[in-house]
């Protein structure tokens, strides 16, 4: 769980971003439309793509590589790229059974037909490590519950029902494949509907910050580390558009720091503490260059 403390500093956030968006709504789009490339890469090498940030660029871009790769990863890029940009057609989604279904088919179209757009049946089991998902014959009754209790649930903080819902899903493994990409495009589509943008969950920390804590939920049902994840990925986010609303000019993060005689892995550690309006962009620390540093 996160403190009071972050949840004054997200709203605060949340108020000069909703401020600075009136008038803005195309520009925001465009950053939006900017991220899918960042956002659909991280999301398949979370899943072991080989794709790069560059081949993911090149094939959005209609390109083709100089080196050989599965057709099936081609289409992971197409179709996330696709499905992400889908969502932001449209202000609020509203979270259904037959939305996510819709959204898995697009996510599997020319990869897996037969498995697209529905839930696990029958005999199809699936593992993860050492985590076995639902019972298929319960899958339906289960998803259908957690998004029941999720468009209910009127009083829990807004981050931690997020948080709690990604985690079941993730342990119940709805879908005989795309179960990961689902439940990131999810957490997005929750986060628009609520006004806000959407977040990159990044591979890099994958195995530090993201894949322990399905291990620790599914063992004590505590999700509160997703819902800090999410809430300092939601800072970055935030202070990202809120820098390219108001700032004049933005530079490498390396660059701030030498120029305020802060240590380069202290800037860093303050970006990723969000403690200093740093973001990424195409996986390097950017930050407003006339921004002046505080004690932390």
């Amino acid at each position: 769980m996160i403190n009071q403390t972050t949840k004054d500093k997200l709203e605060g956030l949340q108020k000069q971003y909703t401020s600075l968006a009136k008038g803005n709504e195309t520009l925001l789009k465009e950053i939006a439309l900017a991220e899918i490339p960042e956002m659909v890469y991280n999301s398949n090498a979370i899943e072991n793509s080989t794709l790069t940030l560059e081949d993911t660029e090149k094939i959005l871009a209609g390109g083709h590589l100089e080196r050989k790769v599965s057709v099936r990863e081609i289409y992971e890029a197409k179709n996330l790229a696709k499905l992400t940009e889908t969502l932001l057609e449209k202000y609020t989604h509203k979270l259904t059974i037959k939305l996510i279904l819709g959204l898995h088919k697009t996510l599997l179209t020319h990869i897996d037909e037969p498995i697209a757009g529905r839930f696990r049946s029958g005999k199809e089991w699936v593992r993860v490590g050492n985590h076995l998902g639902a019972n298929p014959q319960f899958v339906p009754t289960l998803m259908q519950e957690l998004v029941d209790g999720y468009n209910q649930n009127k009083t829990a903080y807004f981050l931690d029902a997020i948080a709690h819902f990604h985690a079941e899903v993730e342990t119940i493994h709805p879908f005989v494949d795309g179960n990961g990409r689902m439940g990131r495009v999810l957490i997005n589509l929750q986060l628009m509907n609520a006004g806000l943008p959407p977040i990159i969950i990044q591979n890099k920390s994958k195995n530090t910050a993201y894949y322990p804590l399905f291990t620790k939920y599914q063992s004590t049902l505590k999700f509160g580390g997703f819902t800090e994840l999410f809430a300092l990925l939601l800072q970055e986010t935030l202070h990202k558009r809120i820098t390219l609303l108001t700032a004049k000019k933005i530079i490498p993060l390396s660059v701030w720091a030498s120029q305020n005689n802060v240590k380069a892995n202290v800037a860093a550690n303050k970006a990723k503490r969000q403690t200093i309006p740093a973001f990424r962009s195409r996986e390097k620390w950017m930050i407003a260059e006339e921004y002046k540093p505080t004690e932390q």
